[in-house]
């Protein structure tokens, strides 16, 4: 037996159709029942069940109890950062499985990516960041400069509550539908926060698709100029 990591057991884990199908519900952040990932994935309840369990005792999901309820989320970032890179991947072979439809360029243009913006406008986002000097780096090597620092600080974003989190202030994640890098870590969740608590985007129903309204593009263009 070969020693190492054993990748074998998490493919196994991710291949699986239907857990696949469940792991990409998991991928615009929210909590869902078991009974809602059943139909997401097509299946009966008892089966989905057993399709969670396995999940969770590989390590790719939680569960959360609220009163008589059970929700299961993806375990971490680490796992949502896995599933978008996987996601790259396929798309660069050419193994896509999603029909061609209205919400296709929306989930282009901007969409959550567990807890962060990802799509053109995610990419936009990090480029632009970077471009400005608030962030600095390449790859996954970055760090949020001090003058990036004070324009965090003045949009609102408590950054001592970013530092003290266990999770990276800044990291990249691969865009699968762009094939380029856009922000995670704590300081891509807390902009988006940000974007959908000031009301200038919002979530669209049974989607990852985030809309922003003529006011966020706006305030979007302004605050991640796209370089000369």
């Amino acid at each position: 037996m070969k020693e190492g990591p054993d990748i074998a057991q998490i493919g196994a884990l991710i291949g699986d159709p239907a857990r696949a199908n469940m792991l990409t519900a998991l991928m615009g952040g929210n909590a869902l029942t078991a009974t809602e990932l059943a139909g997401t994935a097509g299946i009966t309840l008892q089966t989905a069940s057993s399709h969670l369990s396995k999940l969770e005792a590989g390590g790719l999901i939680c569960q959360r109890k609220q009163g008589r309820h059970r929700y299961f989320a993806l375990a971490d970032d680490d796992v949502g950062l896995l599933l978008e890179s996987l996601m790259g991947f396929a798309a660069h072979r050419g193994f896509t499985r999603h029909r061609t439809g209205p919400r296709d360029p929306a989930l282009r243009k901007a969409r959550v990516c567990y807890n962060h913006l990802a799509g053109d406008y995610g990419v936009r986002m990090l480029d632009s960041l970077v471009a400005e000097e608030v962030i600095a780096g390449a790859g996954d090597d970055l760090t949020l400069t001090q003058s990036g620092a004070e324009k965090m600080t003045a949009l609102g974003i408590d950054l001592s509550a970013l530092t003290r989190s266990r999770r990276p202030v800044c990291r990249t994640c691969l865009d699968w539908s762009e094939r380029r890098s856009h922000l995670s870590g704590s300081l891509g969740q807390a902009l988006l926060t940000l974007f959908l608590d000031k009301g200038w985007a919002r979530r669209e129903t049974d989607s990852r698709a985030v809309r922003f309204t003529g006011t966020g593009e706006k305030e979007f263009a302004k605050l991640f100029p796209l370089s000369a």
